[in-house]
């Protein structure tokens, strides 16, 4: 989820508990060998292990359409210590598509194949290599076959995002499609897509056939989600484990911390309102929250008005988000 779900969120969201691993934003290949400071730029959980503050494994996931490319960025990107290489192919993006990734490779299983094959020799053997696929590109009629060139060319696992390209986001996600991709493969399927409560979940296990569900805007919405979850599936109610909005403030006050610590201070007050634009879907004090500094860009004055305590001499500190993530750890 380029542009929300980074490494600061990636922090909060699994500090919030539930979680059993994350896939970090895409990273484009386009032609030529990144180097080491692209892969943990974007992953700076690479400095530490591979893991989220609160432990939680991240796999880095790259993009794109050159199969030797990729295989060479994957083969570098295993040296930093991911715990796994995802690849993309659900990208709707036209930007991405114009150039042949993302979703526009669900046209052409056997490009599918040569490239994860071709990852997959490149990278050590014990290093998992999944993917995230969408249902197709205009529609879902290649579904199970872009599947099996994934699988068959050595992906352990595999997520599908139920929609197509054409899709989008719009609602609603047709889950009932994953079974039959689910019921042909012999690696573990992940359901994932428009999963933004404890019914929603359940009602995606019960069409999808899937136990695994990967969570994306639902759990920006609802930090409490995955817990939630476990807890039914514990044979516990659901809503006790919700977070309520009172025990969202600590994660809010360590959210803004670390986006005072990385980013710089005219676009730290729109990462703050991102953020609560998808709480406003759960908790009704999130739509206070938004409004109270909806029209606000200075970051102190955002801090002033939510309560929230800036970091020392935010305003004049240089930004080093390796620096800052690696005091966040500590």
């Amino acid at each position: 989820m380029e542009g929300l779900l980074d490494f600061t969120l990636r922090d909060i969201l699994t500090r919030a508990g539930g979680v059993d691993r994350c896939v970090a934003e895409f990273i484009r290949v386009t032609g030529t060998l990144l180097p080491e400071r692209v892969f943990t730029r974007v992953v700076p959980e690479l400095n530490h292990g591979g893991r989220t503050r609160a432990g939680v494994p991240v796999r880095a996931q790259l993009m794109g359409s050159d199969p030797v490319c990729l295989a060479e960025n994957a083969a570098r990107l295993a040296g930093l210590g991911p715990a796994g290489i995802d690849l993309n192919f659900g990208c709707p993006a036209q930007i991405v598509n114009r150039h042949g990734g993302g979703a526009a490779l669900l046209q052409d299983p056997p490009t599918l194949h040569r490239i994860v094959s071709a990852v997959r020799r490149a990278v050590p053997a014990a290093m998992p290599v999944s993917a995230k696929m969408r249902l197709g590109f205009d529609d879902p009629g290649r579904a199970l076959e872009c599947a099996q060139a994934i699988v068959g060319a050595g992906a352990c696992e595999l997520v599908v995002h139920a929609r197509t390209k054409a899709d989008g986001y719009r609602p609603p996600a047709y889950w009932e499609r994953i079974a039959e991709i689910r019921a042909a493969l012999a690696v573990p399927v992940i359901a994932n897509g428009e999963i933004w409560n404890l019914a929603d979940a359940q009602h995606c296990r019960e069409r999808s056939g899937c136990d695994a569900l990967m969570l994306g805007r639902g759990m920006v919405s609802d930090p409490g989600l995955a817990l939630a979850i476990r807890a039914v599936d514990r044979g516990e109610t659901g809503d006790a484990a919700t977070f309520g909005w009172d025990e969202l403030q600590p994660l809010l006050a360590a959210f803004w911390r670390l986006v005072c610590g990385h980013i710089e201070p005219r676009a730290r007050a729109g990462r703050l309102k991102q953020w609560l634009n998808y709480l406003r879907r759960r908790h009704p004090q999130a739509e206070l929250a938004y409004a109270a500094v909806r029209t606000l860009n200075d970051p102190r004055l955002v801090a002033e008005r939510l309560g929230l305590m800036p970091t020392v001499d935010d305003a004049h500190r240089a930004v080093d988000p390796e620096m800052d993530l690696l005091e966040a750890l500590t």
